[in-house]
């Protein structure tokens, strides 16, 4: 689904012109890229959370050469999904608990 996807949903379900769907979606992910941008965490009842951590510098090695190499420090973004939309998820796509035929 890219963007587009959502805010064609939007003016389908709410009614809304495409230019006010396409405006309110922009607006959502500007408060969210804001958000996430001071390194605070978003937590979305019923979706998830995105979280910004900092990871240290750390030594890593070269695949190809073995050779050592420094990794610098940085910041990574984590999504948690909430346990609704992991069943919501599952459920959808048939997953879940296997059914192997045990007793």
């Amino acid at each position: 689904m890219t963007k587009a996807d959502i805010i064609e949903a939007i003016y389908q379900k709410i009614g809304y012109s495409k230019k006010d769907a396409a405006d309110l979606v922009e607006l959502i992910f500007n408060t969210i890229k804001d958000t996430l941008s001071k390194g605070e965490k978003i937590k979305i009842s019923g979706f998830g959370n995105f979280v910004v951590r900092d990871k240290k510098a750390r030594t890593g090695r070269n695949p190809q050469t073995g050779d050592a190499i420094k990794i610098s420090a940085r910041r990574v973004l984590t999504f948690k999904p909430s346990q609704v939309l992991r069943a919501d998820v599952n459920t959808a796509t048939g997953g879940g608990k296997k059914e192997d035929g045990a007793s």
